[in-house]
């Protein structure tokens, strides 16, 4: 099973939160206290978006934390790669190729064009789509024949 971590998750939430007043500072005890997220928590996380150039901080009493970009240019993708590292599904799927059996593989190709299309998928979906309400579930439907063409 594929699965984010909690770290994560708990970004998209910090990131959701501080883009609705995106221009001002937000110290990292105000987000705590807003999300509901511990504190040394909230902490790891904002320095890890820091470290991606998601987040942008300046210290002092009047310092805090701000978004880099507005939550149209902010990519799910990104947030992912900040806390998770490079998105890859398998390791043929990664960029160091370091599977043992990369040399008899057959499908390891396939495994790329499948974790492009993931990547591609993630890229596509914004911060500001993730605080837009969905009142329906939607299914995404991706023919399997079109992957390969």
């Amino acid at each position: 099973m594929m699965r984010l971590g909690k770290l994560t998750d708990y970004a998209t939430v910090i990131l959701s939160f501080m883009a609705k007043s995106q221009s001002r500072m937000h110290a990292a005890l105000e987000i705590s206290t807003a999300t509901g997220i511990a504190l040394p928590t909230v902490s790891k996380i904002l320095k890890s978006l820091v470290r991606a150039h998601l987040l942008s901080s300046v210290r002092g009493a009047k310092g805090g934390y701000v978004l880099v970009q507005t939550p149209e240019k902010i990519t799910v993708a990104s947030v992912i790669t900040a806390l998770e590292g490079p998105i890859s599904l398998t390791e043929c799927s990664s960029t160091d190729h370091s599977c043992d059996q990369v040399s008899a593989c057959q499908i390891g190709n396939n495994w790329r064009l499948v974790n492009q299309t993931v990547q591609k998928a993630l890229e596509s979906v914004t911060l500001a789509d993730m605080m837009l309400p969905v009142s329906i579930p939607q299914e995404i439907t991706v023919p399997v024949a079109s992957l390969y063409r």
